[in-house]
């Protein structure tokens, strides 16, 4: 198993602290290996790296700038080819030894998958854990065509993973007549849009958090570069408001996953991608100083 070295492997504006010196990590893992519908999404993570330095610092929607905060970026984990249960566990070593460092983790995907061991390794450090998921599937699947370990299970396999802690469900309106019933028991699953995302706070308290985006959660004539494009979705401007309602909640660690570049000649699905990447560092470090 290859470890990261835990050293900046990409520097940019903003983002070109020491590992030892920030306070919020940055990886890739470029892995699309249960991708159902159409691959891609391994480029990723170097598809958001790609538009990062034409991307100003600043967020004028929170007034706050990255270069006051500590960021690493210490490139992709590199996964085996072949073997999803390899690459799972591969993962999950990698983020745990981050997290051994007490730091905060921001992913790249790779498809949605990632999330599970990186998850895993999160509930293992803290026993309360929280995930808010925005999506436009469900990804509650017990299984698809038999496999365990799918893009379309993972929230499944999360649920699974979680002791005492929530699902949070946000735009979901893709899914099986079976998967809605089960959230409709055991998660709490708000369809079509980001409607009471404001409210994550009141009902987590200082409880740890991680945060998914699965950018297809947009709608696709905004984020036409994933691989299962589903239309209905919610606009940018509605995702940065939900992103920035969770300001003051405790996110310990977030991904950002399901970008495949080259379904977007123009480039806009990689900088939309950027753009959040950097509002979600920034809420992420404005819980940290405030």
């Amino acid at each position: 198993m290859v470890m990261l070295d835990k050293k900046s492997i990409y520097e940019y504006e903003g983002i070109n602290s020491t590992y030892h010196d920030a306070d919020i990590v940055i990886c890739g893992v470029p892995f699309d290996g249960t991708c159902s519908n159409r691959p891609g999404t391994r480029f990723g993570p170097d598809g958001i790296r790609a538009e990062i330095d034409g991307l100003e610092t600043y967020s004028p929607y929170q007034d706050e700038d990255m270069i006051d905060y500590n960021y690493v970026d210490v490139g992709n984990i590199e996964i085996p080819i072949g073997s999803t249960s390899k690459t799972m566990g591969c993962i999950h070593e990698n983020i745990k030894s981050i997290l051994e460092d007490n730091k905060k983790i921001i992913t790249l995907g790779g498809e949605h998958l990632i999330s599970y061991p990186i998850v895993k390794a999160f509930a293992e450090k803290y026993s309360n854990l929280h995930v808010v998921h925005l999506d436009a599937h469900a990804d509650l699947r017990s299984d698809y065509l038999e496999e365990k370990l799918s893009h379309a299970t993972v929230m499944r396999r999360i649920y699974e993973t979680l002791d005492k802690g929530y699902i949070f469900q946000y735009g979901i309106r893709s899914g099986t007549k079976e998967e809605f019933q089960f959230a409709g028991e055991y998660t709490k699953l708000q369809a079509f849009n980001l409607n009471g995302i404001e409210k994550v706070k009141s009902l987590v308290g200082n409880d740890p958090v991680y945060l998914s985006i699965d950018l297809d959660v947009l709608d696709p004539s905004i984020f036409p570069g994933t691989g299962t494009p589903e239309p209905g979705g919610i606009d940018f401007n509605e995702l940065i408001n939900g992103i920035i309602s969770l300001k003051d909640v405790n996110i310990v660690g977030a991904d950002i996953v399901e970008l495949s570049p080259h379904y977007d000649i123009s480039g806009v699905s990689n900088i939309v991608a950027a753009k959040i990447l950097r509002e979600v560092a920034i809420i992420m470090s404005r819980r940290e100083e405030h």
